[in-house]
């Protein structure tokens, strides 16, 4: 049934002849057989692909600088919640009397606080000891330190400085006492 319609018959070819003959230039026949000869691109050619593919790479680098970028921010961020969600567990943990853990665990912005505090309270008692409050004190400890300097080989001989140095020591730590109280 139609079988034999569908099959084409080798027979029925139909061949066209040109009846107008084509002729090329001698300059078109020698640069195609000049390229057939030598299949390599020409310098400019060559040096403008390369110009196209180095511009493609620097920007695909920098794609991947971008994503890579954002996929580090995005891994910070996932870890810095992640280390605070754990800081708040531990200290609501903490805050039960949990026997796992000793002490109360801060967070990171309380222990900022609290470093700052401490920073604020060394400096204050660094200024209050940087002048002399008690002279009497420094003036004997710098007479025993110049007499132990004068007499290296001989400090028994620094004993009447001492002897100054500690009743002055004791007279500061009476009136220390006597404050407290």
């Amino acid at each position: 049934m139609g079988a034999s319609h569908s099959k084409s018959d080798s027979t029925d070819e139909k061949v066209f002849r040109n009846e107008t003959p084509i002729s090329f230039s001698p300059d078109v026949v020698n640069q195609l057989s000049d390229r057939l000869e030598a299949p390599q691109t020409t310098p400019e050619r060559q040096s403008i692909l390369d110009a196209h593919i180095r511009a493609r790479i620097r920007d695909e680098l920098e794609h991947l600088k971008r994503d890579e970028e954002s996929v580090r921010r995005e891994i910070e961020l996932a870890l810095e919640k992640e280390n605070l969600d754990k800081e708040a567990a531990m200290a609501g943990k903490a805050s039960e009397g949990d026997d796992n853990t000793t002490g109360n665990v801060k967070n990171s912005t309380v222990l900022l606080g609290d470093l700052e505090d401490i920073r604020a309270k060394i400096e204050r008692h660094q200024s209050s000891k940087a002048g002399p409050e008690f002279p009497e004190v420094e003036a004997h400890g710098k007479a025993v330190a110049d007499c132990y300097k004068k007499n290296k080989n001989h400090p028994l001989l620094c004993s009447s400085e001492v002897a100054g140095f500690k009743a002055a020591v004791d007279r500061l730590e009476q009136h220390y006492f006597y404050s407290l109280h």
